[in-house]
Order: C-alpha cells, then sequence, then structure tokens
C-alpha cells in the first residue's frame, strides 16, 4: 500500500474513527512518506510520522508555518495569522513574551483550589443525576476547562453556551475535510461575533479590572509596556482559549474508555498521584487530542533519503509519532508506567502549546476524584467521535455512575 492510498483510508469516514491502523501503515513506509505528485492528497510534499523526526522539525525554528493564500480576506484566517499559534519569529516572539509573563507560576498555583472546587461541584451534579446515567462529555469533560479557563482569563460562565458554538463552527474548519464554503463561513462568522465579544469584556476590565489574565494583559497593553496590538490581543485570547479548553476536552474523554478498560489502574488512582500523572501522560499519548500540524521546509533538504524542496509543506503527524514503535514498545498498548520519551500531544518547540501545564493539572487532579466518587463507572453506549482529523476526540459518551 502506497503513501496516497493510506491517506485516501485516513481521510475516509473509517479512517476519521480509527485512524490508528493507517498510522500503522505509515510508520512501515518509515519516517517520513514522499506525496507523489500526481498523488489525490498532494496539498503537501511527504508526510513524517516518525517520533525522532517529528520532534526535531517541530524544535527547528527555520521550519515554519505557512500562511494560506488570501488569508487577508477572511476573518477567521486574519485571526489565526495576528495569533502567536500560527505566525513565525520575531512576531511569534513578540506575542508569546507578553503571554508567558502572565502565565506565572503564581496564577497556575492559583489554580488548583479553582480546579478543585469545579470538579466537586460537578461530581455532586452527577450523584444527582436521577437515573445515574449522564452524558460524560457534556456533565465532565467540557464544564472542568470550560469553566476553570473561563474564571482564569475572566469570561462570565454565563457566556460559556454561546462561546462554545463558535469554538465549533471554527474546530470545524480546522479539519482536513473543512475548508467548504458553508465551514468558512461559519468560521468567518465566528471570528467576527468573538472579536466583538472580547473588544466588549476588554472594555469593561478597563473599567472594573479584576483579578484575572484578561485585566493584567489589558494593563500590561494600555501602561505600553509590551508591544502588543489590541487587535493581536483579541485574535490570541480566542485561539489560546480555544486551543486551551478543546484539546482538554478530549484528553478527558479520549481518556475515559482507556482507563476503565484498565480496572486495577482505576482503583489505585485516587490514591496515587504518581499514577495520575502517568495516567494523564499516557492519554495523551495513545489518545493525542491533536493529530497533525504543518511546517515548511526553509530550504531543499533530505529527510531520511526523502527530498523536500524549499516551502514545501510537510504534514507532521503527531498522532502517529506518539505510536511510533521505535521510540515506544507496545506501541498501542496502555501502560502508565511507561518509561520512554514525552508524548508531542502539546508540541514542543517555539510553537508549544502555553495551556499544557493547565490542561495536565485538571488532568492530575481530576481524575482521582472521579473514580473516588463512582468507583464503578461504566460506559453505556458506544462513543460519538467529533468525525475530525486535527482535533480527535470523544463527543458524546454516555456513563453510569453505578448507583
Amino acid at each position: 500500500m502506497d503513501v496516497d492510498e493510506i491517506l485516501t483510508g485516513l481521510y475516509s469516514e473509517e479512517g476519521r474513527q480509527d485512524p490508528y491502523p493507517w498510522y500503522a501503515d505509515l510508520h512501515r513506509l518509515g519516517p517520513i512518506s514522499a506525496v507523489p505528485a500526481r498523488a489525490e492528497h498532494r496539498t503537501v510534499a511527504a508526510v513524517a510520522v516518525g517520533y525522532d523526526l517529528v520532534d526535531g522539525l517541530l524544535r527547528d525554528p527555520e521550519w515554519t508555518k505557512q500562511p494560506p493564500p488570501g488569508w487577508e480576506e477572511q476573518d477567521i484566517l486574519r485571526t489565526f495569522q495576528t495569533s502567536m499559534m500560527f505566525v513565525n519569529p520575531p512576531d511569534h516572539t513578540r506575542m508569546r513574551h507578553v503571554f508567558s509573563r502572565t502565565f506565572t507560576p503564581r496564577r497556575l498555583g492559583a489554580l488548583e483550589p479553582v480546579i478543585l472546587r469545579v470538579v466537586d461541584e460537578l461530581l455532586d451534579r452527577m450523584a444527582d443525576a436521577g437515573e445515574g446515567v449522564v452524558d460524560f462529555v457534556a456533565d465532565f469533560a467540557y464544564p472542568i476547562p470550560a469553566l476553570v479557563m473561563a474564571e482564569f482569563i475572566g469570561i462570565p460562565a454565563a457566556e460559556l453556551p454561546w462561546y462554545r458554538e463558535r469554538v465549533e463552527w471554527i474546530d470545524e474548519f480546522l479539519d482536513v475535510a473543512g475548508k467548504t464554503p458553508q465551514r468558512l463561513a461559519a468560521a468567518n462568522t465566528a471570528a467576527r461575533e468573538l472579536r466583538a465579544f472580547y473588544r466588549e469584556l476588554l472594555g469593561h476590565r478597563r473599567r472594573v479590572p479584576g483579578d484575572d489574565l484578561l485585566s493584567a494583559l489589558v494593563e500590561a497593553l494600555d501602561s505600553g509596556e509590551v508591544e502588543l496590538t489590541e487587535e493581536e490581543l483579541v485574535s490570541n485570547l480566542i485561539v489560546l482559549f480555544n486551543a486551551s479548553f478543546v484539546t482538554t476536552v478530549y484528553m478527558f474523554s479520549n481518556g475515559l474508555p482507556l482507563l476503565l478498560a484498565h480496572p486495577q489502574t482505576v482503583v489505585a488512582l485516587p490514591t496515587d498521584a504518581t499514577l495520575a500523572q502517568g495516567c494523564v501522560d499516557e492519554v495523551l499519548r495513545l489518545a493525542s487530542p491533536v493529530h497533525f500540524l504543518a511546517r515548511a521546509a526553509p530550504a531543499d533538504t533530505v529527510l531520511h533519503g526523502v527530498p523536500v524542496a524549499t516551502d514545501d509543506n510537510v504534514l507532521i503527524m503527531i498522532g502517529a509519532a506518539n505510536r511510533d514503535p521505535a521510540r515506544f514498545p507496545a506501541p498501542d498498548t496502555f501502560d502508565p508506567t511507561r518509561p520512554g520519551p514525552p508524548s508531542l500531544a502539546f508540541g514542543v518547540g517555539l510553537h508549544f502549546c502555553l495551556g499544557a501545564a493547565v490542561s495536565r493539572l485538571e488532568g492530575r487532579l481530576a481524575l482521582p476524584r472521579l473514580f473516588a466518587r463512582f468507583p464503578a463507572l461504566t460506559v453505556t453506549e458506544a462513543p460519538t467521535y467529533s468525525g475530525s482529523l486535527f482535533l480527535r476526540g470523544i463527543d458524546k459518551l454516555l456513563v453510569s455512575t453505578g448507583g
């Protein structure tokens, strides 16, 4: 089977539901495979799946992101291209410095009681469910990061349902099959409405500051201490909130079936902090929420025998690299005590996810409390996956709390 046949299978409905057999096929071809010029999927020059190669490309600042043609004409693409997640140095460095100075250890430490409070409130609601059957995503996996990040950033909790719908429009556009006129129009609408939302919120924080990220950013912006325009601030807030909570939702929802398949782990989790951290790491490796990125070659080069021309894009398959058999023995097996390299779920290098520490903290604190409260938790129906390859996760997961 050649790379084009594999990509065709991967992009099919079957592949979207379970991409891992296709990733295994790509690994059998080597750490990187050229995509032939005649191929149906010649939107990239090559596909990289080897862990060491992917890690190296993501760490190399010379391998950059390329803006899509005509990005200036679309609201959603203008938002992306004025945020640190989608731009290269020096603009990336300038923007990231502003946010890094606000994501301090003090702020992260202050989130721990917030997370514990939110988790306990949600567990109480699950316990009160009349028949003991709840949607784990709607009732636990989604509200935790949404409520925590809303409090951290300074978004009113009452606005979250409205906000979530617009985030979903953006996520649908980001998928490999999302570049339809309808999804582009919805993403543009989401970008316009979210920009207006944040401008109004920033104005309110100027009048009534609080102890949240928005207030700190407004103060830094208005003092002239940082090199950031208000439009860039808004773009980064949209992308940051989206990236921070969607990946965490899928960390929880993708992780629950993996954990429930290992009853001894579930029993030990509530009293073993080291195991809890190991479970978070292994879930992120085995069921990465983000499955691919793209990087452009800075010059003509050859990667493991595959020539890549200047400015050609390489598709970097994070979901596959995290199951590289050359780096992870028995790569499809869940093992929270697994030694070896860290997963690439949050990226590495310049674009390492700024919210990774928050997501890991939420997982480390929430999972032990979940199983302490509901040790007999069981899945009652087959999970419903997003159908997206870019952000792959379970969107609906009915569970019984066990009484």
